[in-house]
C-alpha cells in the first residue's frame, strides 16, 4: 500500500515520504519548497500562506502515490 499525507504533516516529512511531491507542490504555486523556514510549515499552513486549498492539494499529492505506487 502507497504511503499517504496529510495536511498537518510537515513541508520536510513529505519531502521524505518522496521527492516527486516537489513539483506539484511548485505547480500549485509554492515556489518556496527549499526555504528553510517552509520545511517547519504544515501542509496546510503552507496552502493558507500561498491561497491555496489544502485538501485539493492533499488529494493530489495521495493521488500521485497511489499511482506511484
Amino acid at each position: 500500500m502507497a504511503k499517504q499525507v496529510s495536511k498537518d504533516m510537515l513541508i520536510s516529512e513529505l519531502l521524505e515520504v518522496d521527492p516527486g511531491i516537489v513539483p506539484i507542490l511548485m505547480a500549485a504555486g509554492m515556489g518556496c519548497i527549499g526555504c528553510p523556514s517552509a520545511q517547519g510549515e504544515s501542509l496546510e499552513e503552507a496552502a493558507a500562506v500561498h491561497g491555496i486549498d489544502g485538501e485539493a492539494l492533499v488529494a493530489r499529492i495521495n493521488e500521485y502515490l497511489t499511482l506511484k505506487g
